[in-house]
């Protein structure tokens, strides 16, 4: 997956942001899980974009909320 721009977040609804951070959540927990098995070698500078991509999709979610 790649990086999300806060420009395409704005772009989206709180529905398409909630389907979006569903699907971040379900793939940071398998990158997780590889890095505790010690199976992620390649794919370990992912994790940390992909939380902030959360943090991005949940600040806007709430900045929708609160209008």
């Amino acid at each position: 997956m790649a990086h999300l721009k806060n420009k395409t977040i704005r772009e989206l609804n709180e529905k398409d942001l909630q389907d979006k951070l569903d699907q971040i959540r379900t793939e940071l927990s398998k990158l997780h899980m590889d890095s505790i098995k010690g199976s992620l070698r390649k794919d370990s500078g992912k994790l940390k974009p992909m939380r902030k991509d959360i943090a991005r999709i949940m600040t806007r979610m709430n900045q929708l909320k609160r209008k």
